[in-house]
């Protein structure tokens, strides 16, 4: 019968148990614990099986001076005296300036790093910070039952394909840029984050349309954060389409540039002590920018349109459109919202990550 889960809902478990502090197997023979939510009773069971390995990214390794032998992570050993206040501060950047001596850390160079960089992988993916503990086990499917854990292929972790968008229902919804506005909304199979997409007017899907990729911003859109300009970016696009008659704002629910919103206040946190929002990114373990813009292409064409003008100051966001198969005709410049409080991370946003402003 097929009532058991294939392998994206075992997946999306596993998202579930990491979040929650329930640990999961990977096929390959390792037990995972996502280090943000571990709890102390857990560390305790943990490490009465033995000593795991902390996997951090690199980037975060660079930040403790800890060598990154597997190149884009780093397995480091755990003290035999570590505590878990030890384990999650070297996980979290919050306390580095207070105290910046965690070290000297010793990290592992041999053997293989697959089951490491797929508990990092899995930590990501839950939005969680990009540290896990690894514990190897010996018959990885028995410990899986014996302790009713969520099991998953290491290999899975490793498919970057986009999981399929489902179209799941658009209606009619008047604003105040324009009355003849709707709503679509987008959900994916992986149990990941809807998606949403509003039409305004009838845009004719022979023409280039006017669009705007949006990741979604609750400090900014919702709250008017004066730390960015995503709340002018929406209304500024949206009031253009409105004004021309017709366009479409994908709302993308990648927020903080994908890592989450917890993880983007952590980021907004260590903004406070000096660091630039690339710098922030990468105390606390995490890519530049972590977001996946092929979900955008995917909907607009869904939607019917093979061709945009697109509204943005990012070069990088139309060669990523481009490279989906989506035609750019046009970049359509969006320049609002600059003020006091935002200034240094416009800069930053033009000289690191190559923005028009």
């Amino acid at each position: 019968m097929g009532f058991s889960p294939d392998i994206t809902e075992r997946l999306a478990r596993a998202r579930a148990d990491l979040r929650m502090g329930v640990p999961i197997v990977l096929e390959g023979g390792a037990i995972i614990f996502a280090v943000e939510t571990l709890d102390a009773v857990r560390f305790a069971d943990l490490r009465a099986m033995g000593m795991p390995v902390l996997a951090i990214t690199s980037w975060r390794a660079e930040t403790l001076k800890a060598r990154a032998y597997d190149g884009d992570l780093a397995r480091v050993a755990l003290p035999q005296d570590a505590t878990l206040a030890w384990v999650q501060a070297v996980a979290d950047p919050a306390d580095d300036l207070r105290n910046p001596m965690k070290g000297p850390l010793q990290t592992v160079r041999d053997g293989s790093a697959d089951l490491h960089r797929a508990a990092i992988a899995l930590v990501k993916s839950a939005r969680l910070l990009p540290a896990a503990l690894v514990m190897p086990v010996a018959n990885a499917q028995a410990f899986a039952l014996d302790h009713n854990l969520t099991m998953v292929p290491e290999a899975a972790t490793r498919d970057t394909a986009l999981s399929p968008l489902r179209p799941i229902v658009n209606a009619r919804l008047p604003l105040e840029v324009s009355e003849a506005g709707r709503l679509h909304i987008f959900r994916p199979d992986d149990g990941g984050e809807e998606h949403y997409a509003v039409e305004i007017g009838q845009p004719d899907r022979s023409k280039p349309v006017l669009s705007r990729l949006h990741s979604a911003c609750f400090t900014g859109d919702l709250l008017g954060s004066l730390k960015c300009d995503c709340g002018p970016q929406l209304r500024g696009a949206l009031a253009q389409m409105g004004a021309e008659g017709a366009g479409v704002l994908l709302y993308l629910n990648q927020e903080g540039r994908g890592i989450g919103l917890a993880n983007k206040m952590r980021a907004y946190s260590l903004q406070d002590q000096g660091f630039d929002t690339v710098e922030a990114n990468h105390r606390l373990g995490f890519e530049d920018d972590e977001r996946d813009f092929r979900i955008g292409a995917d909907i607009l064409r869904r939607m019917g349109f093979s061709q945009v003008r697109l509204l943005t100051n990012n070069p990088a966001k139309v060669d990523r459109m481009n490279a989906c198969g989506l035609q750019v005709v046009a970049r359509v410049p969006l320049k609002v919202g600059e003020n006091r409080h935002n200034h240094h991370y416009l800069a930053t946003k033009a000289a690191k990550s190559g923005h028009l402003l």
